[in-house]
């Protein structure tokens, strides 16, 4: 099978923080190469600061890497533009983060409804109410996310990603602002939708017990895979 993502040589370098003007260059990644094949799912797993996020972030084409490149299904992501990458991670991506980021002025239907909207779907309120409704919050439609708790909150997020039936979804923490049992819930609903739907998913976590139920785990250390 195809790899869907692929990473080849991933390097990543800030300007060092050192007031020195001759100061080396801060590494954050150093040649990260990996794939995944379309269908599977990866955990990224690391200590804070070895560079999961920003790797999660050139993955998906929203940072932009000091040399190599990221092919998103055959397509190098780097050879296009910052509008061009947007358009593709609209057409191919879904993202979920540890922080929601829900509109606090729309309801749960609403938010998912977004996406579809953006897309121009004729049928975005029966598709975003059917979203909801796999992920057990058909009797919270209508209400805003300052009246859902945060494990709510992050169903309508999942809802919202998967809606768009995305090829692969890139998931950030996706249980760092829950309780256990909350996170339990909503990594099990990742991988049933992973499962139900074929998308392809790449999450970052710093939970071991998580990333076993993923099919792979990549680990970083000092922004270099460990072999």
């Amino acid at each position: 099978m195809a790899a869907i993502v692929q990473a080849i040589n991933l390097t990543k370098q800030v300007a060092s923080p050192s007031m020195e003007g001759d100061a080396p260059p801060l590494v954050i990644l150093h040649e990260v190469n990996f794939s995944v094949e379309a269908g599977d799912s990866l955990a990224i797993l690391g200590a804070s600061g070895s560079g999961k996020s920003t790797l999660l972030g050139l993955l998906a084409g929203l940072d932009v890497p000091s040399s190599g490149t990221v092919y998103l299904a055959g397509t190098d992501i780097f050879s296009f533009d910052e509008d061009s990458r947007a358009r593709l991670r609209g057409r191919l991506a879904g993202f979920v983060f540890q922080s929601f980021q829900l509109l606090p002025a729309l309801t749960a239907l609403e938010n998912v409804m977004l996406p579809l909207e953006l897309h121009g779907a004729a049928d975005a309120r029966e598709r975003a109410a059917e979203a909801l409704q796999r992920v057990g919050l058909e009797q919270r439609m209508d209400h805003l996310p300052k009246h859902l708790s945060g494990g709510e909150q992050q169903r309508v997020a999942i809802a919202r990603a998967f809606v768009v039936q995305p090829k692969i979804l890139f998931a950030d923490e996706p249980t760092g602002n829950l309780d256990a049992a909350t996170g339990a819930q909503i990594i099990e609903l990742l991988l049933e939708l992973n499962r139900a739907q074929g998308t392809t998913l790449v999450l970052v976590t710093h939970d071991e017990a998580l990333a076993r139920r993923c099919n792979r785990q990549l680990h970083l250390a000092a922004g270099m895979v460990k072999s």
